[in-house]
């Protein structure tokens, strides 16, 4: 099957360092026959937010922050058994570490810049409200004594 097809890209040039990730694998649940008793095909993967050097401070700091409930030790960890084959739950775990450090690293949002309404659109909002007020005014049966 060949190597992993990585990089992994978080975002722009930066990717996740091959050297700085840690793999474990372990028998997995679930469908497969025979062959799953014998096989490690669930994979978890580690990555050392903490100590690795690959990530700008900046974006560091940012996902240390975001991450930090599901980080121990400065570590994050995400697991993958979905696949029967170790390689494609490989493939899995370490794309969603990628998404996720590129979701945690993203810049925050702009602030909203509060405008105000528009007077035409109050003053159409008010007509209408007005001729559904009469609408329904004009459904009483008092007019038709």
């Amino acid at each position: 099957m060949g190597g992993m097809s990585g990089p992994y890209i978080i975002r722009g040039s930066v990717s996740l360092p091959e050297a700085e990730l840690m793999w474990r694998f372990s028998r997995s649940s679930g469908p497969g026959g025979q062959h799953v008793n014998t096989s490690d095909s669930q994979v978890e993967l580690r990555f050392d937010l903490a100590k690795t050097e690959a990530l700008p401070q900046v974006w560091k700091d940012r996902a240390m922050e975001r991450l930090a409930g599901r980080m121990v030790g400065g570590v994050i960890a995400v697991r993958s058994s979905e696949h029967r084959s170790q390689w494609r739950n490989r493939e899995t775990a370490a794309v969603r570490l990628a998404t996720l450090l590129a979701e945690a690293t993203a810049p925050p949002p702009r602030p909203r810049r509060a405008t105000k309404i528009p007077r035409g659109i109050n003053e159409r909002r008010l007509r209408e409200k007005k001729q559904r007020a009469d609408t329904k005014r004009g459904r009483t049966g008092r007019a038709w004594d």
